[in-house]
This record gives C-alpha cells, structure tokens and sequence, in this order.
C-alpha cells in the first residue's frame, strides 16, 4: 500500500503544479475544468491512502497532519516522497 501511496503522491504534487502554472500563464485556460477534475480525483485518493498508510504504519496523527498540509503546499510532495522513500526502505530491512 506504500507503493501506491508514493505514486498517488508524486501524480498529486505534479497536478497540483500543473493546476498552478495555469494562473501563471504556462498552461492556456482552456484546460483548467479537465486539470481540476483530475487533481481532484487524485487528491482524494491521496487522502484515502494516506488515512489507510497511517493506520496500517501506526504513525501519530502529527505525521498524518504533515502528510496533510504538504498536499496543499506547492514543492511539498517531494518531501513527502522522501519521508515515505525511508519508511519503505525500513520496511525492507529484515529485522533479526
């Protein structure tokens, strides 16, 4: 499930991006009801994932509520990425 999360993270940060270079001039008007739906759909499955990674991770709902604002904050799903890159690595690491 951590998998997918990563994924959905990184699609999500790169359309919130994309949504916001519209409002800087990047991408025409003309796109901007399509990018919204699809951001939309995808940050729900963020949000879905991330209660559900939560849960099964056991993390406190302050690392929940860092998962949170940096998917409503520009550049922040690269961090993410990084955190949820160490977790999976701890999750690989056979423990003897």
């Amino acid at each position: 499930m951590l998998k997918y999360f990563r994924v959905i993270s990184i699609v999500e940060g790169l359309s919130y991006l994309t949504i916001l270079s519209v409002t800087l001039g990047l991408i025409s008007r003309e796109f901007v009801f399509y990018l919204g739906m699809f951001h939309g759909f995808l940050f729900i499955i963020y949000l879905v994932l991330s209660f559900i990674v939560s849960d099964k991770k056991g993390w406190p709902i302050l690392t929940w509520l860092a998962l949170f604002l940096a998917s409503v904050v520009p550049f922040a799903f690269i961090f993410v990425e990084l955190f949820l890159r160490k977790e999976s690595i701890k999750q690989e690491i056979p423990k003897a």
